[in-house]
């Protein structure tokens, strides 16, 4: 039984949650964080994942790859890929699978490419192993919340790269809409019955920034509207004071960090510690030691010269606000509550911004850094046959406008059709036929409305080819049902496609109702029930279905899945090796430190002297050709070390036994003398009483 759990990917950190003691519960990660860093690091010997990822990260700066979300399911050539280009440390390339983006990297002492869709599964990955060790459940169904803006493509990458890490994406959810059911689930109690609550969500993350409209009420969610910037964060924040004090630096001590990245990620994450003071205090200090080329830097910003700094940023916040009201049909008047998520809202200067456009108090009922996990968490567990959930109904907002396209025949007058409309909700399903001369044909879904699309957008969404479409004799066409879907993860599909044919069918005729009163001339005799014969389309027989998408096809699926499995396979062998590394170092102290101690008077002096020995050669060799062994190695000096040190244990442990033995037979003895003294006590008193008695008696 797998245990549902949901997915919050930030561009920054991750947020776990999962479905489990009768509710939903964060997962903390080996450190005991509650959101995990997402990175992945590559080294001479395994990869870094998460945490150690960034604790490696300064050191490592030129094998470890953030933003992941950026780059997934994007094409090289795409508009934004020369702005995401900035925020990366790590080469960025065309990968031949898809032309979308790789990360070169130093790997195992070579360098390798991954693609972005192999980066996030590595992180995935880990993530499954952080829950796993949490729950101590079973992980493979997960609800992965992605941006409202992702494409087709994006949303597809997203699931190829669960999928590779060995998770069952049961859902690829919009991150607000994850939000707001939460938001509806947990806030229940404060819902209405009949009426919709209208909520705006806004989502201020690390890397965009996201609006959507709600109409709530108990036991049911629509997103009405949604709207989105996605090059608004708080990474722009951080950039936006790091160049402000390189420009600085440059002129007050002459180095310019840009130059070297391991100063300007030094700066950069200086600069991120600093907004987050900023946001609880009006000045705040800014110093680094040694930020290049050994020079100390010492500077200080108050909170309105950060609020200038970003002046161009925070004038754009009301954009996808009126955006998302537009689409809702709504005014700012109209709605309820403004509920606001992500880190980048604890801003001052963005808070006032947001509230100034609605015109009203912002509400933080929502956990600013959990809210979408929950959200995905319980999306999960409602997928789950196992898990009993509170029933709960929502749709998701279509952003982009996609039309099904095929080739033109006798007496068409349409080749297209507009089948799902931007502001459509879904999951939505809409059937269409079409007269085939068969054997087989295409089918093309297409994103139509360019206004619509992010700019770099390709159209192309999938192609379809029907077969299997067998003529009746004599005639030049038969009719072909096709059931398109968006379904619940916003994929656009054929989900089903058979033909259909004109047939002469008997449909009972329902018995005229008796008039009131009226009875027959024999009422024990049934009636006789009437048919007629009507023409009716009815099923002939499916068709083939063979789709081109921009899903990674099996074969590379298959491909990418043993990679990473046998890169699973080598991280693990490393953490072994280091494991019976540090196992043996600590073996080495703990012995020699109990021979001056424990062990002292069981240890003969002719064992003495050469466990010493063995220890002074075991602990040079560890640090000296030993500190790059292999794993069996560290397991034979250990067994060399234990095949003398048991044998002195063994005589410390059977000593300790036999005081322990001796401990147990005087409290037994005392127990026993204890026993006696108070049987001795209760017998005299007994006879005592006796006695009184008797001389009662005597004097009556």
């Amino acid at each position: 039984m797998s245990t549902p759990f949901g997915v919050d990917l930030g561009n920054n950190n991750t947020v776990i949650a999962c479905a489990k003691n009768r509710g939903i519960d964060i997962v903390v990660n080996e450190v005991s964080n509650r959101s995990t860093p997402s990175l992945v690091g590559f080294g001479p010997k395994s990869r870094y994942l998460g945490e150690t990822a960034k604790n490696q990260q300064t050191s490592n700066i030129k094998n470890t790859v953030e933003n992941l979300k950026r780059i997934v399911g994007l094409p090289h050539d795409h508009p934004d890929f020369k702005i995401e280009e900035q925020y990366f440390t790590v080469p960025l390339l065309q990968n031949k699978e898809d032309h979308g983006v790789s990360a070169k990297v130093k790997y195992l002492g070579k360098n390798q490419e991954f693609t972005a869709t192999q980066l996030l599964a590595m992180y995935l990955d880990k993530i499954k192993d952080t829950a796993h060790k949490d729950t101590k459940g079973n992980i493979s169904d997960i609800c992965l919340s992605v941006p409202g803006w992702y494409t087709e493509k994006q949303r597809r990458a997203a699931a190829d790269a669960c999928r590779i890490a060995g998770l069952n994406p049961v859902r690829i959810v919009n991150e607000m809409t994850a939000a707001a059911v939460g938001y509806g689930v947990f806030k229940a109690a404060d819902l209405p019955e009949d009426d919709y609550k209208k909520v705006a969500f806004v989502d201020v993350g690390h890397s965009s920034y996201q609006v959507s409209i709600a109409a709530v009420k108990r036991g049911e969610l629509k997103i009405l509207g949604s709207a989105y910037d996605k090059h608004f964060g708080g990474r722009n924040f951080d950039h936006a004071i790091a160049q402000h004090f390189a420009d600085e630096f440059k002129g007050k001590y002459k180095i310019d960090v840009r130059e070297n990245p391991k100063a300007y990620y030094r700066v950069l994450t200086a600069a991120e510690k600093l907004k987050k003071v900023l946001s609880a205090n009006t000045q705040a200090p800014f110093n680094i030691e040694s930020v290049m080329n050994d020079v100390d830097v010492s500077s200080s910003l108050t909170r309105e010269e950060l609020e200038e700094l970003v002046q161009p940023l925070l004038a754009k916040l009301n954009v996808p606000i009126e955006a998302a009201l537009k689409d809702a049909k709504l005014e700012a008047k109209d709605l309820d509550s403004i509920e606001v998520i992500g880190g980048s809202s604890r801003i001052p200067a963005v808070k006032d911004a947001i509230s100034k456009v609605f015109g009203k108090p912002l509400s933080f009922t929502l956990n600013q850094d959990e809210a979408i996990a929950k959200g995905n968490a319980y999306i999960c567990a409602c997928h789950s046959p196992t898990v009993r959930v509170r029933p709960f109904k929502f749709e998701d907002y279509n952003q982009y406008t996609v039309s099904y396209f095929w080739d033109k025949e006798d007496n068409e007058d349409e080749d297209h059709l507009e089948v799902f409309p931007k502001g459509g909700l879904f999951p939505s399903t809409k059937i269409i036929t079409l007269y085939r001369k068969g054997p087989s044909f295409d089918v093309e879904a297409k994103y139509t409305k360019s206004e619509e699309l992010p700019k770099g957008t390709e159209h192309f969404i999938a192609k379809w080819t029907i077969g299997n479409v067998v003529l009746n004799e004599n005639e030049p066409s038969i009719a072909v049902k096709l059931k398109l879907r968006n379904d619940p993860s916003g994929f656009y599909t054929i989900e089903s496609a058979h033909t259909v044919e004109e047939q002469i069918v008997k449909e009972l005729i329902e018995p005229t109702p008796k008039a009131e009163g009226a009875e027959d001339a024999d009422e024990e005799e049934e009636q006789e029930p009437q048919y007629k014969e009507v023409k009716k389309l009815v099923k002939k027989n499916d068709c083939t279905i063979d789709v081109v998408c921009a899903a990674l096809p099996n074969a590379t699926l298959q491909s990418f899945i043993e990679q990473e499995a046998q890169m699973i396979m080598e991280d693990k062998l490393v953490a072994d090796t280091e494991e019976k590394k540090n196992q043996l170092e600590e073996y080495i102290y703990e012995l020699r430190g109990k021979l001056e101690d424990q062990y002292k008077e069981f240890a003969q002096p002719q064992e003495v002297e050469k466990l010493t020995g063995l220890l002074n050669k075991a602990e040079d060799w560890l640090y000296g050709d030993g500190e790059d062994a292999k794993k069996a190695k560290y397991i034979a000096k250990y067994e060399e070390l234990a095949s003398i040190g048991n044998i002195i244990r063994g005589r410390y442990l059977a000593k300790e036994q036999e005081k322990k033995e001796q401990y147990r037979q005087k409290q037994e003895a005392k127990q026993a003398q204890a026993m006696a003294e108070k049987m001795a006590e209760q017998r005299k008193n007994a006879k005592a009483g006796g006695k009184d008695a008797e001389g009662d008696t005597n004097m009556d």
